[in-house]
This record gives structure tokens, sequence and C-alpha cells, in this order.
């Protein structure tokens, strides 16, 4: 008797970014290079949704309300280890002092918007790939 294979899962990716309408394009990009997407607007609102469900990548702005990428990075990092080495920013602030002393410590990739979809593509294919 033969066994039914079983298609392997999508890989999901936390998309967070307070600019809707930004996150709804990339979301639509990387979903239709087989990704399954979710989005949330705040570092908040984006730890409610990692609780819940596993993540393989996190998109996540810099400069957000609420709570901004380098607090919602911290707070991830305690919650769940492991899960920190799976970060990709994106930022359209350039050069804040305060950010760049965050990055250079995480050591996290930091793309500048607009993001090209294959540079981003690229960056989620290998921090995704650590999920595994």
């Amino acid at each position: 008797m033969a066994t039914k294979k079983t298609a392997p899962s999508k890989k999901h990716i936390l998309l967070v970014d307070d600019d809707l309408e930004l996150a709804q394009t990339y979301k639509e990009l990387i979903e239709a290079h087989g990704y399954d997407v979710s989005t949330a607007s705040n570092g908040v609102l984006a730890i409610k949704h990692f609780l819940n469900r596993n993540v393989d990548a996190i998109v996540c702005d810099l400069k957000m309300p609420e709570l901004e990428g380098d607090m919602f990075y911290t707070a991830v990092e305690r919650i769940q280890p492991g899960l920190h080495k799976r970060f990709i920013f994106i930022t359209g602030v350039a050069d804040d002092p305060t950010f760049e002393v965050f990055i250079a410590k995480t050591k996290a990739p930091v793309l500048r918007k607009p993001v090209p979809i294959k540079k981003l593509l690229a960056e989620i294919k290998r921090v995704a790939g650590r999920a595994s």
C-alpha cells in the first residue's frame, strides 16, 4: 500500500509595519512567492500574533507607534528565545543613532525602504531557513 506524501507546509512570515498600504503590498508580493504571511501594524499586536502561531521569519519596521521595532525585538528575545535570530528589519529612518547602536548589537539584516522585492525575498529565504 502506497503512503500518501504530504506537501511541506508553507513558511509563515510575520510582517510588522504601521504603513498599512506598504504592508499589504509586501504581503501580496511575498505570498505570490509561496509564503504564508500575516501582518500586524505594531509590536504589541505582533507579540499577540507570534504567541498564538509559529513564525519562521519576522519582517519588522523599526519606527512604529506603541512599540518600536527595537523594543519588539527585545520582547521577542525574552519571550521566545531563538525567534530573535529570524528578524529582518526594514526602515525609512536613515542613520538614526538610536537604531544604529541597536542594529550593530543584534546583527540582524536591515533593508532600507523602499525595499526591492528581490532583496526582501532573498533575506526571507535565508532567515526563514533557520527555522527548519
